[in-house]
């Protein structure tokens, strides 16, 4: 279980809260979204759980199991089976894409990756992703287009296996068949790993048509005002932010 217990948090050197009391609970195998418009905090709390050296946590928690991970390093927080897809992913010069999938699997599982099997997996999972074979010889995200960069934070996702996935707007900058191919294979690995639990984090709700999630919550100035199911992202994208009320649940 991922839980936000009553966070607030602000970037560094800063006077205001971006995140004001916040309180998410995510059980093992649920998928909650979050929604809201620009600059109320959504991508705030997908660094400040993944731990963004940019932010610091005023007050409140973020607990894996019940444990808090709050003085956790990035790594140890990967390490404990947080993943982020980046809304914007790095360019890395001179690393090449599968050093760095590969280095990122030998710290996790703290032993030496067998290159032909990696090698093979990695060919398995670029074609399922319609991401060129050459791409994994390149340097990390160079010269990639939107769509590539997105679809090969997913490549990383599948390859170091995840329980605790945050999916920071990967619908955006993605056309209509690569939004499909990203979500087939996020579905795939969230029906091999029935355990995995996913934050959404977008604008739209047309991601959601392929990953069909237990919860909607909408974010206000820092905290959750409204949490519904489905129809309440399909009432926003009919009808805009208006039509959420300032009843916020605790």
């Amino acid at each position: 279980m991922l839980e936000v217990k009553k966070l607030s948090a602000k970037v560094i050197g800063a006077e205001d809260n971006i995140l004001n009391n916040l309180s998410l609970k995510i059980n093992d195998g649920e998928i909650h979204v979050i929604m809201g418009p620009n600059g109320t905090g959504k991508s705030t709390l997908s660094k400040v759980i993944m731990g963004h050296y940019n932010y610091e946590v005023t007050s409140g928690d973020v607990l894996i199991d019940g444990e808090s991970i709050n003085n956790l390093e990035v790594d140890e927080r990967a390490k404990k089976g947080i993943f982020l897809c980046m809304q914007d992913p790095t360019v890395i010069e001179g690393v090449s894409n599968s050093e760095f999938i590969r280095t990122a699997l030998n710290e996790k599982s703290d032993t030496n990756v067998n290159l032909y099997t990696f090698i093979k997996e990695m060919d398995e999972e670029m074609e399922k992703l319609a991401l060129d074979p050459s791409m994994l010889h390149r340097s990390l995200n160079s010269g990639f287009s939107g769509g590539e960069k997105k679809k090969n934070e997913v490549l990383q996702l599948k390859s170091l296996k995840p329980k605790y996935i945050i999916l920071d707007e990967i619908d955006s900058g993605l056309d209509v068949d690569s939004l499909k191919v990203v979500c087939d294979n996020i579905c795939e690995y969230l029906n091999e790993n029935k355990d995995a639990s996913v934050l959404i984090i977008t604008h739209y709700p047309r991601i959601l048509e392929y990953i069909k999630p237990d919860f909607v919550h909408v974010l206000s100035n820092g905290k959750i005002i409204k949490t519904g199911d489905m129809s309440l992202a399909l009432d926003i994208e009919k009808n805009g932010y208006s039509i959420v009320n300032g009843d916020y649940n605790e």
